[in-house]
């Protein structure tokens, strides 16, 4: 044990023995584990694609046999986000390889000796708009969803409007 002096006031928060703190790591934030490259993330585990592909139909099979309600509410529940999760999984690789595509043509640009032309967040967003519309009217789901678009809006202005009493 450390010997102290009797006529010196013991420090408030004392040291007994100098322990060295653990360093916790996070692999997220930490650059020892490298720079995160989404593509060879989706490269590297591109195999588990095929196993939540299996555990869907594994889930569809146990929805068609189950006959408890309560059960079958959460295997549908279950599913659902599944197919969510898919969907929006595909949806983020179209935006990913829009992106790539975009920055290909960029470099293609430079190389010729024309400037960079970088497009704005609004602008972005308009020409998304614009292929969304393009896509629905593919599909020919555009009268729906403007259907419904009209209502959503009517209900809007109905609510804004100040109520009318006699």
């Amino acid at each position: 044990p450390l010997e102290m002096s009797a006529k010196k006031h013991v420090p408030f928060l004392r040291q007994v023995v100098s322990v060295r703190k653990k360093v916790c790591r996070d692999p997220r934030f930490d650059d020892l584990s490298g720079e995160y490259k989404p593509e060879i993330f989706m490269k590297t585990y591109s195999f588990l694609d095929s196993i939540k592909k299996q555990e869907k139909e594994m889930v569809q099979k146990q929805l068609k046999k189950c006959r408890n309600v309560e059960q079958k509410e959460k295997l549908q529940q279950l599913l659902n986000r599944m197919t969510q999760q898919e969907q929006a999984q595909i949806k983020q690789q179209k935006l990913r390889e829009k992106e790539l595509a975009l920055k290909r043509q960029r470099r293609e640009l430079a190389k010729q000796g024309k400037k960079p032309f970088f497009l704005k967040k609004s602008e972005k967003r308009k020409l998304e708009l614009a292929e969304k519309y393009a896509e629905l009217k593919r599909s020919g789901k555009l009268e729906s969803f403007l259907n419904k678009k009209r209502k959503r809006n009517a209900i809007k202005d109905k609510r804004r409007l100040p109520s009318q009493s006699v």
